[in-house]
């Protein structure tokens, strides 16, 4: 008997156990063994064969509703050493494993591209695209699972922060998890109707200066007070930590990936400090909250767009390979199963796999872009405008355009 193996890699997302559920079913209903790895590669890497269980179909059946994962997750890197990865190769064989799914991210998705160089066709491979940074690399109509039921949770805890918000007149700065892209930041502030977000896609720049985003947030909460509003809810992006000096946001601590641990950063409270400081400093009376937002989100029960597309991906993966096909990520793409091999899907610059960024030259950011509060050109472009948001910040006419007239110079859409 054949066996088919499946382990997840990296952060929870809803849905991961419905691929879980429809794999073992299929695999099971052709008469392939089904053996769940514990805590993704963590276990395999250290040569040890006895962190895996069988999985029946009954074991799964009703599985598809939880959120969470039954075989667990973990960051542990097999591509850190030939040695971890051969140990990863050793253990599959001992198991008598001929098939391995992984389900994960990018990081996942590399160690199985780097896994299926040492099997060498030994074991066929293939990737689920599991993420709710939204972040690899596939058509922008093609969202990774877990990225739908993240957002409209996320968009249930914004609007209640905004409701806090009127109620109280104040701000909340809630930092939205997404390490390089700003997908899920945006697609829950978007849903919930935010007072603005910004992303790290924004800047063309590989560094900012942190006193850029003090000033938009703070440019935001003056044109809000020009219009007689004293509250609002800002979204971050955490993948905006990446663009600024992490000395001005606490002490580093990286993954066994070398990716810097954003949650560990205090951008929102960072950010709430400077901002606060600065406007109380000319007598301006606001009162800012700062949130971090992702956690709640990644082992939510999976919605039923997630649930029917989980079913789908781990369907077709099982399928995928024991039809005898290897080495790629699928993908269901307009209804049909588009494999894409995993040498596509790397950045020959950094051999790595590439990184879907948000696209802020489309028609759908520069919708989204329209409806944020914050300074933009048309702000500058009479002295009663100007001199109304300058009286809201206790500013007079000239410190309010050399402070923040740069702000409204280009939108981010319009490189240069």
């Amino acid at each position: 008997m054949k066996t088919l193996a499946i382990l997840v890699g990296g952060g929870p997302a809803p849905g991961i156990n419905g691929v879980i559920a429809a794999a073992t079913i299929e695999a099971r209903n052709r008469g392939v063994r089904v053996l769940g790895c514990y805590d993704g590669f963590k276990w395999l890497a250290r040569g040890d064969t006895s962190h895996v269980t069988d999985l029946e179909i009954a074991d799964v059946s009703r599985l598809h509703f939880d959120g969470g994962s039954i075989l667990r997750t973990s960051r542990e890197n097999p591509t850190k050493s030939s040695d971890t990865l051969r140990n990863v190769a050793e253990a599959l064989g001992k198991l008598g494993v001929s098939y391995l799914l992984t389900i994960g991210g990018d990081d996942t998705a590399f160690a199985a591209f780097r896994l299926g160089e040492i099997v060498k066709g030994q074991i066929a491979l293939a990737h689920v695209p599991k993420t709710i940074d939204n972040d690899l690399p596939l058509p922008p109509e093609v969202v990774t699972f877990g990225f739908t039921t993240a957002c409209n949770l996320g968009k249930d805890i914004v609007k209640n922060l905004m409701e806090d918000a009127v109620t109280t007149n104040r701000w909340f700065f809630v930092t939205v998890m997404g390490r390089r892209a700003g997908h899920l930041a945006l697609g829950i502030g978007a849903a919930a109707g935010a007072t603005l977000t910004v992303i790290g896609e924004e800047f063309a720049e590989p560094k900012i200066p942190l006193q850029v985003l003090i000033d938009i947030l703070e440019g935001a909460i003056i044109k809000r007070r020009a219009s007689g509003k004293g509250h609002g809810v800002a979204i971050l992006s955490e993948g905006l930590a990446e663009k600024l000096d992490p000395a001005k946001l606490g002490s580093i601590e990286r993954d066994s990936y070398g990716n810097v641990r954003l949650s560990e950063l205090e951008l929102g409270r960072v950010l709430k400090d400077q901002v606060s400081s600065s406007l109380r400093a000319r007598g301006v009376d606001v009162t800012i909250v700062a949130k971090d937002l992702g956690y709640e989100l990644r082992c939510a029960p999976p919605g039923a767009h997630d649930i029917q597309y989980c079913r789908s991906l781990g369907y077709w993966a099982t399928q995928f390979l024991l039809d005898g096909r290897t080495d790629a990520m699928v993908t269901i793409q307009g209804g049909k199963l588009i494999p894409i091999p995993f040498r596509e899907m790397l950045d020959h610059q950094t051999g790595r796999i590439r990184v879907r960024y948000v696209d802020i030259d489309s028609e759908s950011y520069q919708t989204l872009r329209a409806y944020m509060i914050r300074l933009g050109p048309q702000d500058f472009e009479t002295r009663g405008q100007i001199e109304a948001l300058a009286h809201a910040g206790h500013l007079d006419e000239a410190e309010f355009g050399k402070r923040f007239r740069y702000l409204g110079e280009r939108r981010p859409y319009e490189r240069q």
